[in-house]
């Protein structure tokens, strides 16, 4: 989380990448050298170099594409947060209520009782999530659910003062 102020831009209150397990470079790399070594058998030693060096790249390529997105909280001059996700940003004032979703909700949230409408941004390797239901008469986006590692952070810097009732489900669990 950081509370940095930008070139003429707005405040960030709060920031977080949403990067894959250090575990899945361990399985790329061990299916870089699987293949690489299977290409390679009984063949020079150019059958080696070149598929891995070339399937290493393709592999980092994918964790790091995965690994692109983003949440963050802005706050403007004029006093307004802004939830910014990708090329998506949502203002605090469109969000009359809140709920951290746990790790053991998460598939409930995600499965048959999704609105299809929702505007959703999951990952399976963040556990939990964040709804914000949305009251703008010009959006028919119902309510958003965002992945995130922190959703206490993430709620207390976009509406602090749904924070502490939207974060209860996280201490029952």
């Amino acid at each position: 989380m950081s509370d940095t102020q930008t070139q003429n831009g707005p405040k960030i209150l709060y920031s977080e990448r949403q990067w894959v397990p250090w575990y899945w470079w361990l399985i790329a790399a061990f299916i870089v050298a699987l293949i690489s070594a299977q290409l390679s058998f009984n063949r020079s030693v150019l059958w080696l170099y070149i598929p891995a060096i070339t399937l290493s790249c393709l592999a980092v390529w994918v964790l790091l594409s995965m690994s692109d997105t983003r949440v963050r909280v802005e706050l403007d001059p004029d006093g307004t947060r802004w939830l910014v996700t990708g090329q998506a940003n949502l203002p605090n004032t469109v969000v009359p209520r809140s709920l951290a979703v746990p790790a053991t909700a998460k598939r409930n949230a995600m499965g048959r009782q999704l609105d299809p409408a929702a505007f959703v941004v999951s990952h399976g390797w963040v556990p939990e999530m964040v709804m914000l239901v949305l009251d703008d008469p010009e959006d028919p986006t119902p309510y958003w659910l965002i992945a995130t590692r922190n959703p206490e952070a993430l709620l207390q810097a976009f509406v602090p003062e749904q924070a502490e009732s939207a974060t209860k489900s996280l201490r029952t669990h």
